[in-house]
C-alpha cells in the first residue's frame, strides 16, 4: 500500500490567506470607519447635544421676542420699561430700600 501524504498546495493556502485578510479589513471598517458602526453613534450623539441646544436657543429667542414686543410702540408694558430704566440707569424711588 502506498498512502502518500500530500501538502496543500500553496495557492489555496495564499487563496484563504486572502480571504482571511479581506474579511478582517472589511469587518474593522464597518466597526471602525469613517461610516462604520462607531462613528454613526458619535453623530447621533452629536445630534442630539445640538437638538437640545437648538431648543433651548429657539427658547432664548422667543423670550426675547416676547420682550422686544412689550417694549414696542405697538405694545408697551410699563413695568417692564421701568425695569429696563432702573438696570440702565440705575435709579431707585425713594421709597425703596436697596440690599447689597
Amino acid at each position: 500500500m502506498n498512502l502518500s501524504r500530500k501538502r496543500p498546495a500553496i495557492g489555496s493556502l495564499v487563496y484563504f490567506a486572502l480571504v482571511l485578510s479581506l474579511g478582517a479589513y472589511f469587518t474593522f471598517a464597518a466597526v471602525q470607519g469613517d461610516y462604520g458602526l462607531f462613528r454613526r453613534v458619535e453623530i447621533e450623539s452629536e445630534s442630539e447635544a445640538l437638538q437640545a441646544e437648538l431648543d433651548r436657543l429657539k427658547g432664548e429667542v422667543a423670550r426675547m421676542q416676547n420682550k422686544t414686543h412689550r417694549l414696542s410702540d405697538n405694545y408697551l408694558d410699563l413695568d417692564l420699561l421701568d425695569e429696563q430704566a432702573r438696570s440702565v440707569l440705575g435709579m431707585i424711588r425713594k421709597d425703596e430700600i436697596i440690599i447689597r
